[in-house]
């Protein structure tokens, strides 16, 4: 297919995309599943890039797969044998003939080794450097290169071992979290409550990033109990940066996020403006190129912020900043993996409205959400103004058991925070997913609190939420 590459214009929708024969990348290999893989297909038919969608054998039926222009088999259904193995995505994208390859979240997208990988073989990867893979992917790191950029963090340190584990205890204090060096995206935490919990939490938590990351190194930190999860997206060229925004991810469970909004409410301007700019600092500091996002913890109680983690790679919850901003976050991701500076300055990005993200789930709710894979029989999709649904699933569609429990993302853009959250219950009211059991009830529930709805709850709302207690 004869691709138009990637420069710039803005479409008539609103979203910025890049259409000039300017760019590198004109055959695309998309090495991920589910929604994301579809939303990265759909960019790229929309700029004339060719999709090739690397399946395992559990998805090589899938909507994504029909709507890709190819596919290759990478590898059988279990992820270790597929999508978490480098060499394999490498192979599929050298077979298929493609210029670059994008990673989707999740399992290799922020892999340092995949980004060399696709380097030496000549592929574009669509995502930092692999020196900035590096420097965010390891939390110690991380946290060292927040300290120089001027950003504060969560008092805390290495633990390595029980003796070192008390120490940053006494001078941190309880209750304090065991997180690990390795982790990310809500996994890898455990919370200690008081002393006599440390030594077997500390064990656990060693055991459990060994086995998870391969890295058995933990550090430890305050655990804020009145904290809200608030982060900044950024996008750097490698020289430039610009902040597209805040979100707020306090609604999770277990550190697992299940809604987001764009802006994050009942922040003071000052406040906004001040995480904003910590956000840019760390980026120019890191000199990182490709879409992120810094994450903070907000202590309500003193009107602070905290660094968390910085995740170098697309988030899931992405679309909530693009229907506030009107921008494609996925073609910024692929202009600047072409070399391209930003087309973007800081006061071109404006924010219109209120978004949020429900994410709908195979889940089970009343069975401790136990994941609830099978053939779906019947997908009914919300339409109407303001409402976008990201998902890979329809009539006849498999959910696999080897993988996220993802079906779908309702995302709706309202003029403010109170006409997004009566659009979203409205939308919530006509989605139908029959066949698998899902969260889309909880989410109906949860939208109908008078603390989620007064807004700022905090990361331990949601436990509060499910056992009633307000």
């Amino acid at each position: 297919m004869a691709s138009t590459g990637v420069a710039g214009r803005v479409a008539s929708t609103g979203v910025v995309e890049r259409v000039a024969d300017i760019g590198r990348i004109h055959r695309l290999l998309v090495a991920n599943r589910g929604e994301i893989a579809a939303r990265v297909i759909r960019t790229c038919a929309r700029l004339g890039i060719e999709s090739v969608l690397a399946a395992s054998d559990a998805d090589l039926d899938s909507l994504p797969a029909r709507l890709a222009d190819r596919v290759v088999r990478l590898g059988p259904a279990a992820a270790a044998q597929s999508y978490l193995d480098p060499a394999a995505v490498v192979r599929a994208a050298q077979a298929a003939g493609v210029d670059a390859v994008h990673p989707g979240y999740g399992f290799l997208s922020e892999n340092p080794a995949l980004a060399r990988a696709c380097g030496a073989a000549g592929l574009v990867f669509v995502g930092p450097a692999p020196e900035s893979l590096e420097a965010v992917g390891d939390k110690l790191r991380a946290r060292s290169h927040a300290l120089a950029a001027g950003l504060p963090v969560v008092p805390g340190g290495e633990a390595a071992d029980l003796a070192g584990a008390r120490a940053v205890a006494a001078e941190v204090g309880y209750p304090l979290l065991v997180k690990a060096v390795g982790g990310g995206g809500g996994r890898g935490m455990k919370l200690v409550r008081a002393a006599d919990e440390l030594a077997h939490t500390l064990d656990l938590a060693v055991s459990e990033a060994a086995a998870a990351f391969g890295d058995p190194r933990v550090y430890l930190e305050r655990f804020v109990s009145s904290g809200r999860h608030v982060e900044v997206q950024v996008l750097g060229d490698g020289t430039s940066a610009v902040a597209l925004g805040d979100r707020d991810c306090s609604v999770q469970r277990r550190y697992q996020k299940l809604l987001e909004e764009a802006p994050a409410p009942l922040l003071s301007d000052v406040l906004r403006a001040q995480m904003a700019d910590a956000a840019l600092a760390l980026t120019r500091h890191l000199g990182y190129r490709g879409l992120g996002t810094v994450e903070l913890l907000v202590d309500r109680e003193r009107d602070t912020f905290y660094f968390l983690e910085m995740n170098a790679r697309i988030q899931v919850e992405h679309p909530v900043t693009e229907l506030v901003t009107g921008l494609d976050l996925v073609a910024e991701q692929l202009a600047v993996a072409e070399g391209l500076p930003l087309r973007l300055r800081q006061q071109d990005v404006v924010l219109t409205g209120h978004a949020v993200e429900c994410r709908i789930n195979a889940e089970d709710a009343a069975a401790g959400f136990r994941p609830s894979p099978g053939r779906i029989e019947r997908v009914v999709l919300p339409v109407g103004e303001g409402i976008r649904v990201d998902t890979h699933v329809q009539g006849g569609s498999v959910v696999p058991p080897y993988y996220d429990s993802l079906l779908a993302k309702l995302v709706v853009h309202g003029r403010d925070r109170d006409d997004a959250l009566a659009r979203t219950r409205a939308a919530l009211e006509l989605l139908e997913i029959v066949g698998v059991t899902t969260t889309a009830p909880v989410h109906q529930a949860l939208l109908a609190d008078p603390e989620f709805a007064a807004g700022g709850v905090d990361t331990a709302f949601f436990e509060r939420f499910l056992a009633g207690v307000h």
